[in-house]
């Protein structure tokens, strides 16, 4: 009889009580500022950390989980008498992370070769970040618990992976310039004028679809962007930062719009705030195109 399991980083930003109710896997990556170090997800929590930011001019540093880590978790899981681990990894692209979980499997089967016929280890590449691939996680985790087979979730995590993209307005670009993730120019140039970008994370790839000039333009903008892209009466996922009033009002319109309220609304965790700053709005959306 099977017996399965997810794996899965911090940065997939799901409650630590939702983690631990579905049974979910969670490594931590490792912050560092103010030359102390963290674990995301366990020794702070999400609002510790932008308090945090807010008492630093620097930015966080994270490293990628390396694979000794992977395989301690594997050999773990093993010995708990799993039989398919389903390991999801945030973008590949952006971290060596989900290659070190690859790393660590053979590893692991090398220094364990009474576990090759016992044992399944599915690596995937969510292609993202956050809870784009925390929100099917977490669903993957409640198929299991009905029953489901590997062969099955597995198929709805690659779907979602290939479908799903998030579209973010950060309302600074102070946190995007440190980060170098844009230009110190285009980021004077952007708020001198007062623009926000609309970023678009999917497959894997980073890219800016489109400016919103001015605050009051966000919500009516950003939903435009959003009904534009998004496939008719499929779920979405909403994501802030320490303040959620602009994702509450981009809800209240797409419900106006849509008649669906969101599947989940929560924070970006300690990772991505890193990247991005501590205030924007975010969505998760099944786009029509694919």
């Amino acid at each position: 009889m099977s017996k399965i399991v997810i794996l899965t980083d911090s940065c997939c930003d799901l409650p630590k009580e939702t983690v631990e109710e579905l049974g979910i896997k969670v490594l931590p990556f490792t912050l560092t500022v103010g030359g102390k170090s963290f674990l995301e997800m366990y020794d702070k929590s999400t609002q510790e950390f932008y308090k945090l930011l807010e008492e630093t001019d620097e930015i966080p540093k994270h490293s990628q989980i390396p694979p000794i880590t992977f395989e301690e978790a594997y050999k773990e899981l093993f010995e708990q008498g799993y039989t398919d681990i389903i390991s999801v990894s945030l973008n590949s692209q952006g971290s060596g992370t989900y290659n070190n979980s690859i790393m660590a499997k053979n590893d692991f089967f090398d220094n364990n070769p009474q576990a090759k016929d016992k044992l399944r280890i599915f690596n995937l590449d969510s292609k993202c970040y956050t809870l784009f691939y925390g929100y099917p996680v977490m669903e993957a985790a409640k198929k299991i618990k009905r029953g489901a087979d590997v062969e099955e979730i597995i198929a709805y995590l690659e779907d979602w992976f290939n479908v799903c993209a998030v579209y973010a307005v950060p309302f600074t670009l102070k946190y995007a310039k440190k980060s170098g993730r844009i230009s110190a120019a285009k980021a004077f140039a952007g708020e001198l004028l007062g623009l926000k970008p609309v970023i678009l994370f999917a497959d894997g790839t980073t890219e800016t679809i489109d400016k919103i000039r001015g605050e009051k333009n966000i919500v009516p903008k950003f939903v435009e962007i959003i009904e534009k892209n998004m496939t008719p009466q499929t779920p979405y996922i909403l994501l802030h930062g320490r303040d959620d009033t602009v994702a509450k009002e981009v809800e209240k319109e797409l419900v106006k719009k849509t008649g669906r309220k969101s599947e989940m609304m929560g924070n970006i965790g300690a990772v991505v705030t890193s990247n991005i700053g501590p205030d924007l709005v975010a969505i998760v959306i099944r786009r029509k195109n694919k």
